[in-house]
């Protein structure tokens, strides 16, 4: 409180303050400050040693970095390394890393730290998701402190977008193993707290190789699930930023209102129905592809979405490389579909689990797609998980019939080769298939082979893929540096800053 003789005092030495002061030293200082709002909140803050896509959502460019960055408009630009070399056959790359890196505890971030980083991402007992890509490194070699030169067996032009992905963050040795709840990375920001099932709180880290272009001093970062409860934050101004929010609904109230802009952009992410494959019924291609063909992917949209999404065919997106129409394969018809469960012996009614994660797409997507099963006489049991519950039960034991969950990695179709996934898929043709791939370097040739795995898994159905989404962002009208496109689930936090 000030005190009422203080109180009557105050004009005149304001008065005198304005006459002799500069008007700058009144400003209000700009705001530092930031409150962000995700969907889910991530299981651990490792992102190379979960497949949890909130993860990166958190620490992708925030706490830990990359060799290569990737940008909303999917360019590739340098990060941890300054400049690379690649040859002709793309199997051989050189990354200069820049000089004086170091990680928040004060270690060096060498050329040595890469060779760690990458071979840890390998090991035996990684649980890195995208393992794959560093098991093509045949050779990591140090030139020097600040090179390494890593020798691939198979050509891999997707290789500099790869490196850009969170799974493959250069990580501390002496601290790697503590990530999951104290993270120490590169980045411009470090972990201050985590309430869980609250937020987690980064702060700027002064000792950032370029601290000084960083206008956010704090970001707390609020897991909110519910799609009215997104809403409702949004309105009432306890949130400044909602990337990937589930308002579509609500869009036209943001767009008269002056506090927010809107940013409505691409994705390369996959909404399905998937199926676990060596489960009876399930076990049976004809089953599967009657539930596919029994569900109309433009209603789904509608039901989960509010149509923003784009219908597929297979586990790949308009726009990518390679890319074919596959949306005519299993195309929506509930008579054929009746007609193929009649055909692999099934009597209806046919009950299966439908565990759907806690997102709003999930969750509205569940109701639609339990309708329309149900008309071809297919009884999907809904059941909702959080998702811890998910990650363990379905991803991780395989503990499920149907579910629907959206992959949002742009460069993860080599999930249908790898053993003992979700899907329970096994294919020796999509192996060798894969495999071909890989090891073709020329990209007319290699995307002709990816319009053929496209069709292999549709027509085997592995599940039933559903559509893109098209992701919304909400965010205050003074908030600027944000990403519209999202080739990837980040959050760079160091872009943004108040008008």
């Amino acid at each position: 409180m000030i005190r009422r003789r203080t109180a009557l005092a105050l004009p005149a030495a304001l008065g005198a303050t304005l006459a002799t002061s500069p008007w700058p030293a009144l400003a209000q200082a700009k705001k530092d400050t930031l409150v962000l709002a995700m969907t889910l909140e991530p299981p651990g803050l490792d992102p190379t040693a979960g497949a949890a896509a909130a993860i990166g959502e958190v620490v992708h460019y925030n706490i830990f970095e990359t060799l290569t960055k990737i940008n909303s408009d999917s360019t590739i630009t340098p990060l941890l390394a300054q400049s690379w070399t690649v040859t002709p056959d793309a199997k051989t790359w050189a990354f200069r890393l820049r000089p004086g890196l170091k990680f928040h505890n004060g270690e060096p971030c060498t050329a040595k730290t890469v060779k760690f980083s990458f071979e840890r991402a390998v090991a035996a007992d990684s649980t890195n998701k995208d393992k794959a890509v560093f098991a093509n490194i045949l050779n990591i070699t140090l030139t020097d402190e600040l090179t390494v030169v890593l020798t691939l067996k198979n050509p891999n032009p997707d290789f500099l977008f790869q490196l850009g992905q969170t799974t493959a963050s250069i990580v501390e040795p002496k601290s790697a193993a503590g990530n999951n709840t104290q993270p120490v990375g590169t980045g411009p920001f470090r972990l201050e707290s985590w309430a869980k099932g609250s937020a987690v709180v980064l702060s700027r880290w002064d000792g950032w190789r370029d601290a000084k272009a960083v206008k956010l001093r704090r970001v707390t970062m609020r897991f909110i699930s519910d799609s009215a409860a997104q809403v409702a934050a949004l309105l009432a101004g306890d949130v400044d930023i909602f990337p990937r929010v589930a308002a579509a609904k609500s869009l036209e109230q943001f767009k008269r209102d002056k506090r927010f802009q809107i940013l409505i952009g691409g994705s390369r992410a996959k909404t399905v129905l998937a199926m676990n494959n060596k489960k009876k019924p399930l076990d049976d291609v004809r089953v599967r592809r009657a539930i596919a063909m029994a569900i109309d992917r433009k209603l789904v949209i509608e039901g989960a979405a509010d149509g923003f999404g784009v219908p597929i065919g297979s586990f790949y997106t308009p726009g990518s490389p390679g890319y074919t129409d596959l949306t005519a394969l299993n195309a929506y018809n509930p008579d054929k579909a009746r007609a193929l469960l009649k055909e692999a012996g099934i009597s209806t009614p046919l009950e299966l689990s439908l565990k759907l994660p806690p997102t709003p797409y999930a969750r509205q997507g569940g109701e639609v797609i339990a309708a329309m099963l149900a008309k071809v006489g297919i009884v999907a049991k809904q059941e909702n998980l959080e998702w811890a519950q998910w990650l363990s039960g379905v991803y991780g034991q395989k503990a499920y019939d149907l579910t629907i969950v959206a992959h949002v990695e742009p460069l993860d179709f080599g999930n249908f080769a790898r053993p003992g996934y979700y899907w329970n898929y096994e294919s020796p043709k999509f192996n060798e298939l894969w495999a071909r791939i890989n090891a073709t370097a020329d990209l007319k040739q290699r995307n002709a082979l990816m319009a053929e795995a496209q069709r292999l898994v549709a027509d085997d159905a592995v599940m039933a893929y559903l559509y893109a989404p098209t992701w919304i962002t909400v965010a205050s009208s003074r908030l600027r540096g944000l990403w519209k496109d999202m080739p990837i689930g980040v959050n760079e936090l160091a872009s943004l800053y108040w008008e």
